[in-house]
């Protein structure tokens, strides 16, 4: 994993002073980050555990620039650290854009060797989102192009609404996409559909997504934060370290033989059978009543 500080000196940013987090108490606790264009808040009452991640940059379309970058880092580190967090969902405040990419008249402003550090931090930016210990879901209503795309490639899970549109037009910029989009699309519908996306350049709409396996759910325009949530609101609800675990032995898994990973599945199944949580779930299902895990 690639620090915060290393990341800012990457991008030229590390000059600028870092607020630290204010922490303010309404129905949902609202985090102020480094950058004013992520906003990170954790929802209260029975949603407690769920964290939303907002891109807020609506006069560039969501577009990835330092600031973002900077913010979506933080962001994430704090979230891995607090133990009390057990879904994330990312999502976006402007209107019928999930996220449109990197800022490319920032980039116009960069020289090759600044336009390479800055790729190699999104890309370590996503990394550090694909290998979150909670599950991740990432919320497309209208573009993810691009950058955005990779970004939700990185998620565990996408939910979209009927009106998105998704796609990598790198190669029309003379370039490839450089944030993890040519190995995660392939591994996640396929090498040749992969191939001929990033080659022509060409998007695809909501219902060709969820066909090609792109999105775990389509629904229609608006819904999909609907979605999202309720789904939030089922990981919530179980063990928060066995899901963990869970996550833990699937992603590490899939890179190893069938037997190596066998013997992960069962390392992570050993770990939770001395904790309270367990305990827990088999007396709850003995009482006929919902579980009250406590992470422990």
């Amino acid at each position: 994993m690639v620090a915060l500080p290393t990341i800012a000196r990457s991008i030229g940013l590390i000059s600028k002073p870092s607020r630290q987090w204010q922490f303010h108490t309404f129905r949902c606790l609202l985090l102020d980050s480094v950058s004013d264009s992520v906003k990170l808040r954790r929802l209260s009452d029975a949603d407690s555990g769920i964290v939303e991640l907002t891109l807020d940059r609506p006069g560039s379309k969501n577009a990835i620039g330092k600031d973002m970058l900077i913010g979506l880092q933080h962001s994430l580190e704090t979230i891995n650290r607090d133990l009390s967090s057990k879904v994330l969902m990312m999502c976006s405040s402007v209107p019928k854009v999930f996220c449109a990419g990197a800022d490319l008249k920032e980039r116009k402003e960069m020289s090759p060797a600044e336009v390479q550090s800055f790729v190699n931090a999104l890309r370590s930016t996503f990394s550090l989102l694909e290998v979150l210990n909670i599950p991740t879901i990432a919320v497309i209503e209208g573009a993810a192009l691009g950058g955005g795309l990779e970004m939700a490639l990185s998620c565990d899970l996408r939910i979209c609404g009927e009106n998105a549109v998704m796609g990598l037009p790198e190669t029309g910029l003379a370039i490839i996409p450089g944030a993890g989009g040519t190995q995660r699309l392939a591994r996640l519908i396929g090498k040749s559909l992969a191939k001929e996306l990033i080659f022509t350049g060409r998007t695809i709409c909501g219902t060709e997504a969820s066909s090609v396996g792109l999105v775990n759910y389509c629904v229609p325009p608006s819904s999909a934060y609907s979605k999202a949530l309720e789904i939030a609101r089922e990981i919530n609800q179980k063990g928060p370290l066995a899901v963990r675990a869970a996550k833990r032995a699937i992603n590490e898994g899939l890179d190893m033989d069938m037997a190596s990973a066998l013997r992960l599945e069962e390392k992570c199944y050993q770990q939770l059978l001395n904790t309270n949580d367990r305990l827990e779930g088999l007396k709850a299902f003995a009482e006929k009543r919902k579980p009250k895990y406590t992470g422990e």
